[in-house]
């Protein structure tokens, strides 16, 4: 079966093959990570070591690619690798059920990779992970916040230090530039004026794998706008990959 014929067509032979060849991490499963990732896997990425500490839960059904009846309740990673599985055969998956953290990044940061991507949706692990990338050399690019944006046409691609409007990225890069972090993060973000509405007062329960870190505000999303970061994250690494050394 010719899964890639259509990759190849437009990149040509040359740059399939370096996707085929080329090793991803990706930190963070949910929603725009799971949209990332799958679209990597479709272009013919040949192998992944996926990182997410969590399991998918109801609510996630609205907007990540995982998420079904079906496998509610299930380490989103095992899932992940699966259905990754069914999209091509051959593809080469590494698993990591854990947080990223400063205890685990020696087990998450085998050498070789060809890039990183994260899609962590918490600000310290986001941080933390960024620095830590910055700081063994790694190629890294970052998605900023999705949640609560609606307008598919404020969706920019730059880097961190250039993103404007976007709260997220602001405190990323105040913590980045206190790290000795300068230029260098492509990330995705939103222009996009957030909706103060859209955010609710209640915070994610303090139970099971949500103990780690200060408890989160649940945001309103959208399949359409997750969706539309994953991709582009996606096309930013697959820019990166095919691009002449």
């Amino acid at each position: 079966m010719d899964r890639f014929s259509r990759t190849e067509l437009l990149l040509g032979q040359e740059k399939l093959e370096r996707l085929k060849n080329s090793r991803i991490l990706v930190v963070g499963l949910g929603a725009v990570g799971g949209h990332c990732t799958e679209a990597l896997a479709r272009a013919g990425v040949g192998s992944f070591r996926l990182v997410d500490f969590d399991v998918i839960r109801g609510s996630n059904i609205n907007r990540h690619i995982w998420a079904t009846q079906q496998t509610v309740g299930r380490p989103k990673a095992e899932v992940a690798k699966e259905r990754l599985l069914s999209i091509n055969p051959s593809v080469k998956i590494e698993i990591f059920n854990g947080f990223a953290a400063s205890e685990t990044f020696d087990d998450i940061f085998p050498p070789g990779f060809d890039i990183a991507i994260d899609a962590i949706d918490s600000l310290n692990p986001k941080v933390q992970f960024l620095v830590e990338c910055c700081r063994r050399g790694q190629h890294v690019i970052a998605s900023m916040g999705a949640a609560t944006r609606t307008d598919p046409l404020k969706v920019r691609t730059a880097d961190i230090f250039d993103t404007r409007i976007c709260p997220l990225a602001a405190r990323i890069r105040h913590r980045l530039k206190e790290q000795g972090v300068g230029r260098g993060i492509q990330c995705v973000y939103s222009e996009e004026q957030q909706d103060v509405h859209a955010l609710s007062e209640e915070a994610l329960p303090e139970t099971g794998d949500y103990q780690r870190g200060r408890s989160r505000r649940r945001l309103g999303s959208l399949s359409t706008l997750t969706g539309i970061f994953g991709l582009s994250l996606a096309q930013l690494a697959i820019n990166y990959l095919i691009s002449d050394p």
